[in-house]
């Protein structure tokens, strides 16, 4: 009996793990769409776990008068999602208004290092959380049809639009988990 438990425990872990390992359509969305959420919301999770236990101390880290902090960072992956949302959805760039908003995060440099600091993960999170909210609403609008029409520009199709918001969230990642490397007492 308990040889059978400890493999039918086995074999249910494994298939968890597996089932957590996948990407493809969602229900509620276009084929081709749903599996470009389902990226967009695996490389989402990847932030929230790396960042997760931070301290306010810790997001606010400067590894030097050139790099970000993990804070303004997370921030900046909303900020151009938030863009991408409306240029790809409404065809325009960010109003004033939007600006305002957003466009300290999306040119990070010294006014994001001040602006950005003295915020616990949840604020950075739930900005960031927000947005893709909107992302996901607004993908269910579409079908995987609209992914291959090009922008007004006609320098690009839609899905290279997200495929690349995915990238810049990838390659950002990759900038936070070395912040989160050089961490003081770390």
């Amino acid at each position: 009996m308990k040889t059978l438990v400890k493999i039918l425990l086995t074999l249910l872990i494994s298939v968890s793990v597996k089932a957590q390992n996948t990407v493809g359509p969602l229900d509620g969305y276009a084929p081709q769409v749903g599996t470009l959420v389902s990226m967009l919301n695996d490389m989402k999770n990847r932030v929230e776990r790396t960042v997760g236990n931070l301290s306010v101390e810790e997001l606010d880290y400067l590894m030097d008068d050139k790099s970000n902090r993990i804070g303004s960072l997370i921030m900046h992956l909303a900020a151009t999602e938030k863009f991408y949302q409306v240029y790809t959805f409404e065809g325009r760039e960010f109003n004033k208004e939007e600006e305002e908003q957003w466009g300290t995060a999306m040119s990070l440099g010294d006014e994001a290092r001040d602006k950005y600091q003295g915020h616990d993960v949840q604020y950075y999170l739930d900005a960031y959380t927000k947005v893709r909210e909107k992302t996901m609403e607004l993908m269910k609008q579409k079908d995987d049809a609209w992914l291959a029409e090009l922008n007004a520009a006609g320098n690009m199709n839609y899905h290279w639009a997200w495929y690349h918001v995915m990238e810049h969230q990838s390659s950002h990642l990759g900038q936070i988990l070395l912040l989160k490397k050089r961490l003081p007492n770390k």
